[in-house]
Protein backbone atom coordinates (compact mmCIF):
# COMPACT_ATOMS: atom_id res chain seq x y z
CA UNK A 1 0.00 0.00 0.00
CA UNK A 2 1.09 3.70 -0.92
CA UNK A 3 1.08 6.35 1.11
CA UNK A 4 -1.94 8.74 1.65
CA UNK A 5 -3.76 5.48 0.13
CA UNK A 6 -7.35 5.68 2.31
CA UNK A 7 -7.22 1.42 2.44
CA UNK A 8 -4.48 1.38 4.53
CA UNK A 9 -5.56 0.86 8.63
CA UNK A 10 -3.61 0.20 11.27
CA UNK A 11 -4.47 -1.44 14.66
CA UNK A 12 -2.84 0.47 17.49
CA UNK A 13 -5.69 0.87 19.83
CA UNK A 14 -8.82 -1.47 20.13
CA UNK A 15 -11.01 1.60 19.25
CA UNK A 16 -9.01 1.83 15.84
CA UNK A 17 -11.92 -0.51 14.79
CA UNK A 18 -15.99 0.08 14.49
CA UNK A 19 -18.26 -2.35 15.81
CA UNK A 20 -19.65 -3.55 12.60
CA UNK A 21 -15.92 -4.19 11.64
CA UNK A 22 -15.38 -6.47 15.06
CA UNK A 23 -18.60 -8.51 14.30
CA UNK A 24 -17.21 -9.20 10.69
CA UNK A 25 -13.74 -10.62 12.16
CA UNK A 26 -15.73 -12.26 14.95
CA UNK A 27 -17.35 -14.08 11.97
CA UNK A 28 -14.12 -14.33 10.20
CA UNK A 29 -12.39 -15.93 13.17
CA UNK A 30 -14.90 -18.51 13.89
CA UNK A 31 -14.59 -19.30 10.09
CA UNK A 32 -10.79 -19.56 10.23
CA UNK A 33 -10.67 -21.20 13.09
CA UNK A 34 -12.89 -23.84 11.93
CA UNK A 35 -10.40 -24.71 8.82
CA UNK A 36 -8.05 -24.68 10.88
CA UNK A 37 -9.75 -27.54 13.11
CA UNK A 38 -10.95 -29.09 10.15
CA UNK A 39 -7.42 -29.31 8.58
CA UNK A 40 -8.65 -27.38 5.86
CA UNK A 41 -5.48 -25.08 3.78
CA UNK A 42 -6.62 -21.68 3.81
CA UNK A 43 -3.78 -19.37 2.31
CA UNK A 44 -4.67 -16.07 1.24
CA UNK A 45 -1.12 -14.17 2.32
CA UNK A 46 0.67 -16.19 -0.18
CA UNK A 47 3.80 -13.97 -0.81
CA UNK A 48 2.50 -11.53 1.89
CA UNK A 49 5.52 -11.42 4.53
CA UNK A 50 4.95 -9.91 7.85
CA UNK A 51 7.87 -8.80 10.03
CA UNK A 52 7.30 -8.67 13.93
CA UNK A 53 9.57 -6.28 15.86
CA UNK A 54 10.08 -7.05 19.62
CA UNK A 55 11.82 -4.88 22.34
CA UNK A 56 9.28 -6.92 24.65
CA UNK A 57 9.98 -10.45 25.03
CA UNK A 58 6.62 -12.86 24.78
CA UNK A 59 5.95 -16.50 23.99
CA UNK A 60 2.29 -16.22 22.87
CA UNK A 61 2.58 -13.01 20.98
CA UNK A 62 5.46 -14.49 18.59
CA UNK A 63 4.25 -18.15 17.73
CA UNK A 64 0.70 -16.83 17.54
CA UNK A 65 1.68 -14.23 15.12
CA UNK A 66 4.32 -16.67 13.13
CA UNK A 67 2.41 -19.82 13.22
CA UNK A 68 -0.94 -17.85 12.04
CA UNK A 69 1.15 -16.01 8.96
CA UNK A 70 2.89 -19.40 8.13
CA UNK A 71 -0.68 -20.62 8.36
CA UNK A 72 -1.97 -18.23 5.90
CA UNK A 73 0.49 -18.85 3.36
CA UNK A 74 2.55 -15.83 3.95
CA UNK A 75 6.06 -15.44 5.57
CA UNK A 76 7.61 -13.75 8.63
CA UNK A 77 10.49 -11.76 9.43
CA UNK A 78 11.86 -11.70 13.09
CA UNK A 79 13.50 -8.77 14.83
CA UNK A 80 14.18 -8.30 18.58
CA UNK A 81 16.14 -5.17 20.26
CA UNK A 82 19.33 -6.63 19.13
CA UNK A 83 18.41 -7.09 15.59
CA UNK A 84 16.56 -3.71 14.85
CA UNK A 85 17.61 0.04 15.44
CA UNK A 86 13.76 1.23 16.20
CA UNK A 87 14.58 4.62 18.43
CA UNK A 88 18.30 3.85 18.99
CA UNK A 89 20.85 4.15 16.04
CA UNK A 90 18.43 5.91 13.65
CA UNK A 91 14.63 7.54 13.69
CA UNK A 92 11.65 5.44 14.70
CA UNK A 93 10.38 7.22 11.65
CA UNK A 94 13.48 6.18 9.48
CA UNK A 95 12.99 2.89 10.37
CA UNK A 96 9.68 2.43 9.61
CA UNK A 97 9.96 4.13 5.68
CA UNK A 98 12.24 1.40 4.91
CA UNK A 99 11.23 -1.81 6.63
CA UNK A 100 7.44 -1.08 4.97
CA UNK A 101 9.09 -0.52 1.66
CA UNK A 102 10.46 -4.25 2.23
CA UNK A 103 7.28 -5.79 3.82
CA UNK A 104 3.61 -6.26 3.43
CA UNK A 105 2.77 -5.73 7.49
CA UNK A 106 4.20 -4.61 10.40
CA UNK A 107 4.04 -6.39 14.39
CA UNK A 108 5.30 -4.47 16.81
CA UNK A 109 5.51 -4.88 20.83
CA UNK A 110 7.36 -2.26 22.44
CA UNK A 111 7.28 0.06 25.67
CA UNK A 112 5.75 3.41 25.39
CA UNK A 113 2.66 3.85 22.42
CA UNK A 114 3.75 6.87 21.02
CA UNK A 115 6.73 4.66 19.64
CA UNK A 116 4.33 2.66 17.78
CA UNK A 117 2.54 5.18 16.51
CA UNK A 118 5.18 7.41 15.31
CA UNK A 119 6.29 3.90 13.38
CA UNK A 120 2.57 3.96 11.95
CA UNK A 121 2.79 7.33 10.98
CA UNK A 122 5.51 6.93 8.63
CA UNK A 123 4.68 3.32 7.35
CA UNK A 124 3.51 2.56 4.01
CA UNK A 125 1.65 -0.80 5.26
CA UNK A 126 -0.38 -1.76 8.19
CA UNK A 127 0.77 -1.60 11.98
CA UNK A 128 -0.59 -3.65 14.45
CA UNK A 129 0.08 -3.11 18.24
CA UNK A 130 1.25 -6.35 19.79
CA UNK A 131 1.48 -4.90 23.42
CA UNK A 132 2.56 -1.45 24.43
CA UNK A 133 2.14 -0.18 27.84
CA UNK A 134 -0.83 1.30 27.50
CA UNK A 135 -2.90 -0.84 25.38
CA UNK A 136 -3.32 -4.64 24.06
CA UNK A 137 -5.54 -5.08 21.44
CA UNK A 138 -4.58 -8.08 19.93
CA UNK A 139 -5.41 -9.85 23.74
CA UNK A 140 -8.88 -8.14 24.30
CA UNK A 141 -9.90 -8.88 20.77
CA UNK A 142 -9.61 -12.65 21.40
CA UNK A 143 -10.58 -12.72 24.78
CA UNK A 144 -13.93 -11.30 23.29
CA UNK A 145 -13.75 -13.80 20.64
CA UNK A 146 -13.71 -16.44 23.72
CA UNK A 147 -16.41 -15.45 25.24
CA UNK A 148 -19.07 -15.20 22.15
CA UNK A 149 -17.38 -18.57 21.21
CA UNK A 150 -18.65 -19.66 24.56
CA UNK A 151 -21.60 -18.07 25.67
CA UNK A 152 -22.79 -15.69 22.86
CA UNK A 153 -22.79 -11.66 22.21
CA UNK A 154 -21.11 -9.78 24.85
CA UNK A 155 -23.12 -6.78 24.42
CA UNK A 156 -25.36 -6.37 27.65
CA UNK A 157 -22.31 -8.37 29.99
CA UNK A 158 -20.56 -7.27 32.79
CA UNK A 159 -17.27 -8.07 33.13
CA UNK A 160 -14.77 -7.89 36.15
CA UNK A 161 -11.31 -6.36 36.18
CA UNK A 162 -9.62 -7.39 38.91
CA UNK A 163 -6.26 -6.65 40.02
CA UNK A 164 -3.84 -3.73 37.77
CA UNK A 165 -5.20 -0.78 35.53
CA UNK A 166 -2.77 -1.65 33.21
CA UNK A 167 -2.92 -1.95 29.16
CA UNK A 168 -5.15 -5.00 29.17
CA UNK A 169 -7.49 -2.91 31.39
CA UNK A 170 -7.08 0.29 29.41
CA UNK A 171 -8.17 -1.91 26.22
CA UNK A 172 -11.08 -3.94 28.18
CA UNK A 173 -12.50 -0.11 28.76
CA UNK A 174 -12.17 0.87 25.14
CA UNK A 175 -14.24 -2.18 24.21
CA UNK A 176 -16.85 -1.75 26.47
CA UNK A 177 -17.46 1.20 25.08
CA UNK A 178 -17.44 0.51 21.59
CA UNK A 179 -19.24 -3.29 22.04
CA UNK A 180 -21.68 -2.26 24.66
CA UNK A 181 -21.07 -3.93 27.75
CA UNK A 182 -19.94 -2.91 31.35
CA UNK A 183 -16.93 -3.27 33.12
CA UNK A 184 -16.49 -3.36 37.09
CA UNK A 185 -12.42 -2.61 38.01
CA UNK A 186 -11.45 -3.16 41.21
CA UNK A 187 -7.87 -2.62 42.00
CA UNK A 188 -5.21 -1.38 44.93
CA UNK A 189 -5.25 2.43 45.69
CA UNK A 190 -2.40 3.82 43.75
CA UNK A 191 -3.14 1.51 40.41
CA UNK A 192 -6.22 2.74 39.42
CA UNK A 193 -7.73 3.19 36.21
CA UNK A 194 -7.15 7.01 34.54
CA UNK A 195 -9.87 7.29 31.90
CA UNK A 196 -7.53 9.71 29.75
CA UNK A 197 -5.07 6.83 29.21
CA UNK A 198 -7.26 4.46 28.53
CA UNK A 199 -8.72 6.88 26.00
CA UNK A 200 -12.35 6.61 26.66
CA UNK A 201 -15.01 9.26 26.23
CA UNK A 202 -17.65 7.69 28.23
CA UNK A 203 -17.23 6.70 31.71
CA UNK A 204 -20.22 5.43 32.06
CA UNK A 205 -19.29 2.10 30.41
CA UNK A 206 -17.44 1.31 33.59
CA UNK A 207 -17.89 1.26 37.45
CA UNK A 208 -15.34 1.30 40.25
CA UNK A 209 -14.96 -0.96 43.18
CA UNK A 210 -12.88 -0.52 45.93
CA UNK A 211 -13.32 -4.37 46.98
CA UNK A 212 -13.18 -6.58 44.56
CA UNK A 213 -15.44 -9.27 45.82
CA UNK A 214 -18.53 -6.86 44.76
CA UNK A 215 -16.59 -6.44 41.58
CA UNK A 216 -17.07 -9.95 40.45
CA UNK A 217 -20.95 -9.77 42.23
CA UNK A 218 -23.25 -11.01 39.38
CA UNK A 219 -20.44 -10.61 36.61
CA UNK A 220 -20.67 -12.88 33.24
CA UNK A 221 -16.99 -12.74 33.09
CA UNK A 222 -14.03 -12.56 35.46
CA UNK A 223 -10.74 -11.53 34.08
CA UNK A 224 -7.33 -10.75 35.79
CA UNK A 225 -3.35 -10.11 34.93
CA UNK A 226 0.02 -10.56 36.44
CA UNK A 227 0.45 -7.78 39.00
CA UNK A 228 3.78 -6.74 37.89
CA UNK A 229 3.89 -6.44 34.24
CA UNK A 230 6.74 -6.06 31.89
CA UNK A 231 9.04 -3.26 32.39
CA UNK A 232 7.55 -2.62 36.01
CA UNK A 233 9.99 -5.38 38.03
CA UNK A 234 11.62 -2.87 40.47
CA UNK A 235 8.27 -2.65 41.57
CA UNK A 236 7.68 -5.94 42.38
CA UNK A 237 7.90 -6.61 46.15
CA UNK A 238 5.76 -3.29 46.59
CA UNK A 239 2.95 -5.05 44.20
CA UNK A 240 3.11 -8.21 46.05
CA UNK A 241 2.21 -6.02 49.24
CA UNK A 242 -0.23 -3.72 47.70
CA UNK A 243 -2.30 -6.42 45.31
CA UNK A 244 -2.69 -9.17 48.24
CA UNK A 245 -6.33 -8.78 48.53
CA UNK A 246 -6.65 -9.34 44.66
CA UNK A 247 -6.65 -12.73 44.06
CA UNK A 248 -9.02 -14.00 41.99
CA UNK A 249 -9.94 -17.28 44.17
CA UNK A 250 -12.91 -19.49 44.28
CA UNK A 251 -14.75 -16.45 46.97
CA UNK A 252 -14.59 -14.29 44.19
CA UNK A 253 -15.86 -16.51 41.95
CA UNK A 254 -18.45 -17.92 44.41
CA UNK A 255 -20.32 -14.17 44.08
CA UNK A 256 -20.57 -14.72 40.10
CA UNK A 257 -22.84 -15.44 38.01
CA UNK A 258 -22.80 -19.29 38.02
CA UNK A 259 -21.82 -19.83 34.34
CA UNK A 260 -19.62 -16.98 34.72
CA UNK A 261 -16.23 -17.63 32.41
CA UNK A 262 -12.52 -16.93 33.75
CA UNK A 263 -9.70 -15.32 31.52
CA UNK A 264 -6.02 -14.61 31.92
CA UNK A 265 -3.96 -12.80 29.49
CA UNK A 266 -0.76 -15.31 30.48
CA UNK A 267 1.83 -15.80 31.92
CA UNK A 268 -0.19 -16.25 35.24
CA UNK A 269 1.32 -16.43 38.71
CA UNK A 270 -1.01 -19.00 41.07
CA UNK A 271 -1.56 -18.02 44.10
CA UNK A 272 -0.81 -14.95 43.26
CA UNK A 273 -3.34 -12.91 41.20
CA UNK A 274 -5.18 -15.95 40.43
CA UNK A 275 -5.68 -19.69 42.75
CA UNK A 276 -4.86 -22.38 41.45
CA UNK A 277 -8.23 -23.79 41.89
CA UNK A 278 -9.39 -20.87 39.46
CA UNK A 279 -6.67 -21.15 37.09
CA UNK A 280 -6.92 -24.99 36.21
CA UNK A 281 -11.02 -25.13 36.85
CA UNK A 282 -14.00 -25.88 34.84
CA UNK A 283 -15.09 -22.11 34.61
CA UNK A 284 -11.25 -21.08 33.24
CA UNK A 285 -11.18 -21.28 29.64
CA UNK A 286 -7.64 -19.25 29.40
CA UNK A 287 -6.20 -22.45 27.26
CA UNK A 288 -9.26 -21.30 24.32
CA UNK A 289 -8.17 -17.94 24.85
CA UNK A 290 -4.72 -18.35 24.48
CA UNK A 291 -5.04 -20.17 20.77
CA UNK A 292 -8.02 -18.13 19.92
CA UNK A 293 -5.08 -15.44 19.59
CA UNK A 294 -3.60 -16.95 16.73
CA UNK A 295 -7.06 -17.74 14.75
CA UNK A 296 -8.21 -13.79 15.76
CA UNK A 297 -5.29 -12.57 14.44
CA UNK A 298 -5.09 -14.07 11.05
CA UNK A 299 -8.61 -12.50 10.87
CA UNK A 300 -7.08 -9.19 11.46
CA UNK A 301 -4.32 -9.62 8.98
CA UNK A 302 -6.25 -11.05 6.34
CA UNK A 303 -8.58 -7.94 6.89
CA UNK A 304 -5.65 -5.03 6.87
CA UNK A 305 -4.12 -6.71 3.95
CA UNK A 306 -7.07 -7.65 1.87
CA UNK A 307 -10.06 -6.46 3.08
CA UNK A 308 -13.58 -7.57 4.02
CA UNK A 309 -13.49 -11.28 2.26
CA UNK A 310 -16.92 -12.38 0.51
Amino acid sequence: MKPGNSLLKHYLQFKDLRAEEYAYLFERTREIKKRFKNYEKYQPLVDRTLAMIFEKASTRTRVSFEAGMYQMGGSVVHLTTGDSHLGRAEPVADTARVISRMVDIVMIRTYEQTKIEEFAAHSRVPVINGLTNEYHPCQILADIFTYIEHRGAIAGTTVAWVGDGNNMANTWLQAAEILGFEVHVSTPGGYEVDPKVAGIGDTSCYRVFKDPLEACRGAHLVTTDVWTSMGYEAENDARLKAFADWCVDDRLMGVAREDALFMHCLPAHRGEEVAASVIDGAQSVVWDEAENRMHAQKALMEYLLLGRIG
